[in-house]
């Protein structure tokens, strides 16, 4: 934002969600502590921010709400703050202007309180999730589509991709995980302090933090990738079964995309206070402890679905809610490559069934790259995605299919992209023009005709 207020313009913001996020900076990396303590919603808390300007800012923002802010410093020096609740942006002014192109620290003391849930202005009522999940024991995060600044003081927006890392403080016989891999663990009294942070940068919507009793199951997966899964204590023993399918899975995916897993580490949670979802945690997706309990022969395609998520979507990021169909349609296309790999369904099958729910959902949410609501971007995006990109592959064939995926996730991971980025990837790799197929699958107001 050029030398002022750090407000996100007219063109940068989220069309569904026109009062989220925030211009003027690049945030590097979110360091957050929690101090848990069991019986109590309050948790003494503080975020460090290392983020670098884009422009020069004599004062920003922050997306934030339901807390209370105890201090604000910028590069060490005590800076003045307001906390809008309504708008649920924290204002910042910093004693001393930030220069264009500096790095700058920005340290904030606050006290999180999971009682404190107001809806989303964009979502309101519709919006059914418990976002702080408590559950026996303990807690969890849920933080899409934008709650996530529920949780700490950030830019919520999936473009904005950050390294994150947690330190939180358990009493003794509690176990904290969270997004990444265990730096350090440290026990003073009957209290333990547990870091976890991540390699690489994530968006803030799969940021996630799980405290209670938690039993840690270990693995090793393709190229000696190191595995960590953490389940409920009281289920642990019976999810060892699809636990242990993780390696394999993984190797089915990497051999699908073509591509390596992109991260340091993978594994499943699974925990209690969950119902009706399952969310695609960068490293660490996130079930019901139940789920992960079931037959390890069948009904593992949601394992699938959210493994998919950490290229697509995770790894690679949407630029913006719009462009939701390259997460959620790749997970949904390559759920259904799995299951005909197994036996389960064939793909022809599992396209037609999508086909049916796409052919309904479209005239009441819209296309998949421009759909009318939050509840529709949560479901309408994936059997349209999907049902695209097994038409693409029908017409390229799976060799060429294959690389314009292993491209496109190549050419962004660890980046944000839009549907014309994949446009441009599958027009490049097969020397054809497909953009007109792609558009009306993604844009179109009537869905087009059964692929084949």
């Amino acid at each position: 934002m050029l030398s002022g207020s750090g407000l996100a313009p007219a063109d940068a913001q989220e069309r569904l969600m026109p009062t989220l996020g925030n211009e003027g900076y690049d945030v590097q990396s979110y360091a957050v502590a929690y101090d848990y303590r069991p019986g109590s919603s309050r948790m003494t808390s503080s975020v460090d921010i290392v983020a670098r300007a884009s422009e020069r800012l004599e004062s920003f923002q922050l997306d934030a709400v339901a807390r209370e802010v105890r201090s604000v410093t910028v590069n060490g020096l005590a800076a003045t703050y307001t906390l809008d609740n309504t708008a649920e942006k924290l204002s910042i002014t910093p004693r001393q202007r930030v220069p264009r192109g500096a790095k700058f620290d920005v340290r904030i003391a606050f006290t999180a309180d999971r009682s404190l849930e107001p809806k989303s202005p964009a979502f309101g009522e519709q919006d059914k999730f418990d976002h702080w999940t408590d559950w026996e024991g303990g807690f969890q995060l849920m933080g899409q589509p934008d709650r996530s600044h529920l949780f700490f003081p950030m830019n919520d927006v999936p473009r904005d991709k950050a390294r994150v890392s947690f330190r939180v403080t358990v009493p003794r016989g509690y176990q904290a995980v969270a997004n990444g891999t265990l730096r350090s663990t440290k026990t003073v009294g009957d209290r333990t302090t547990y870091v976890f942070g991540t390699r690489d940068p994530i968006p803030t919507h799969v940021a996630q933090l799980a405290v209670g009793h938690l039993t840690e199951i270990k693995g090793t997966g393709p190229h000696g990738l190191p595995l960590r899964s953490f389940v409920d204590s009281s289920k642990a023993a019976a999810a060892r079964g699809r636990v242990a399918l993780v390696p394999a899975q993984l190797k089915w995916v990497e051999d699908a995309i073509g591509a390596p897993y992109p991260y340091e580490t993978y594994g499943v949670l699974g925990v209690g206070g969950v119902t009706g979802y399952a969310i695609e945690s960068a490293t660490l997706s996130m079930f019901n402890a139940d789920y992960l309990t079931g037959p390890a022969d069948q009904g593992t395609g949601t394992m699938i679905h959210e493994l998919v998520h950490q290229y697509f979507g995770n790894a690679v990021s949407v630029q913006n809610w719009d462009d939701m169909w390259l997460s959620e349609g790749h997970a949904a296309y390559y759920t259904g490559l799995y299951r005909d790999a197994q036996g389960d369904v064939k793909l022809d099958d599992f396209m037609r069934d999508a086909y049916q729910f796409e052919t309904g959902q479209r005239p009441k949410y819209g296309p998949p790259g421009r759909q009318q609501d939050l509840p529709g971007l949560l479901a309408g995006t994936n059997p349209g995605g999907a049902v695209m990109l097994y038409g693409l592959r029908q017409q390229l064939g799976a060799k060429t299919f294959q690389q314009i995926e292993r491209t496109f996730f190549l050419r962004h991971r660890h980046q944000a992209a839009t549907t014309q980025d994949y446009i441009d990837v599958a027009n490049d790799v097969s020397g054809r023009d497909l953009t007109a197929y792609i558009t009306g699958w993604i844009y179109g107001t009537e869905t087009p005709p059964f692929p084949g």
